[in-house]
């Protein structure tokens, strides 16, 4: 199974977005800017959401999934993943969005909790970069 290179870890220390394709239930893809993390012992891709969230229900049908992300500092540098949700949990979930939220907004998770946090774990499968 192929790691997220070193020399890309750094757009995890930044707040880069990333877009994450989910598939319907009807076959037809559905896109969202999300914030990206990395497991780097666990070499997983982490997306944090909530149950209620197409992609949440998306990858309960079909846990094949697409992410992309362009480096903020530099837009043809690129990172782009193709794997699998192996996983989707509760646990540290919560407190994963509010360690996000300091990356990305320097503030506390601004927005109220309709349902339950989710933490998809992503294995990559495939890695394009350049």
């Amino acid at each position: 199974m192929p790691a997220i290179p070193d020399s890309f870890h750094d757009l995890f220390e930044k707040a880069t977005f990333a877009h994450v394709v989910t598939m319907q239930p009807d076959g037809r893809p559905h896109t969202t800017p999300v914030w990206v993390d990395y497991d780097t012992e666990d070499n997983r891709l982490l997306v944090n959401t909530e149950r209620h969230r197409r992609k949440a229900r998306n990858v309960d049908e079909n846990p094949a999934v697409s992410v992309s992300m362009t480096d903020p500092d530099d837009p043809y540098r690129f990172l782009s993943v193709t794997g699998v949700v192996e996983e989707t949990t509760t646990e540290g979930a919560r407190q994963h969005a509010d360690e996000l939220a300091q990356r990305y907004i320097d503030d506390d998770y601004p927005s109220e909790i309709q349902t339950e946090r989710l933490l998809l774990r992503i294995r990559p499968d495939d890695i394009y970069h350049n």
